[in-house]
């Protein structure tokens, strides 16, 4: 499971690295929001620890900016910062859990065993959707504006991984691994070629287009551009 620290603090954040890469876990940290949600912004976690007082931006705006971009990702809150307001202004942000320091790294260990627990169990999808784009994940039936869309079995496999990701670029090399795995082939253009085969069903009879290149990167499913 990976895992970010965002935290200005170099002993605490060295701390908690240490301690829950002993966990097995494989973690990296980061000492500011922005360098944190750009980093969040092209790769993928399952969690994210944050303090809240954090230079240029602070852990409350990253945890929303967070929770708009990925709605299913837990964030936990370490933070000094105790009040009941300021737990609630942490748990309205989209904190997940808060725990405030001090704290007691066997206590870290079990909340983060929890979240990362619950967040496994709940990750059981039936359906997708995105600007009038759905996806049945029981039936694989794909309907968009109300019209059925027929794909074959790989194409609905990379349109299933484009909107499990909305509004974030996919590398290449992100859309091998998960959708064709260890039988992809490095040499052939099979993105390319199936993301064209995507657009002419997804896109073709909509002025709203909704599978984008970003040259030299990769494939975003976004309706903004």
């Amino acid at each position: 499971m990976k895992i970010m620290v965002v935290e200005d603090n170099d002993r605490v954040a060295a701390l908690i690295k240490k301690g829950l890469q002993s966990q097995g876990y494989d973690v990296s940290s980061f000492m500011d929001a922005e360098t944190a949600y750009f980093e969040i912004s092209n790769n993928l976690y399952d969690l994210v620890i944050t303090d809240i007082m954090l230079p240029h931006m602070n852990g409350i705006n990253l945890s929303k900016k967070i929770k708009h971009l990925y709605p299913q990702l837990p964030i936990l809150m370490l933070t000094a910062l105790g009040s009941t307001d300021e737990k609630i202004n942490g748990f309205d942000a989209g904190a997940d859990d808060y725990m405030v320091k001090p704290f007691d790294m066997r206590e870290l260990y079990v909340r983060v065993k929890v979240i990362l627990n619950r967040s496994i169990s709940t990750q059981v999808e039936h359906s997708l959707n995105y600007d009038k784009l759905f996806i049945d994940l029981d039936t694989k039936d794909v309907f968009r504006d109300n019209q059925k869309i027929e794909l074959t079995p790989k194409e609905f496999k990379l349109l299933h991984f484009l909107m499990q990701h909305p509004e974030r670029v996919l590398t290449r090399d992100e859309i091998a691994e998960n959708v064709w795995g260890n039988l992809f082939d490095t040499g052939t253009n099979y993105i390319d070629v199936y993301i064209a085969y995507l657009r002419k069903k997804i896109d073709k009879n909509f002025d709203q287009k909704l599978i984008h290149t970003k040259a030299g990167i990769g494939f975003i499913l976004t309706n903004h551009l």
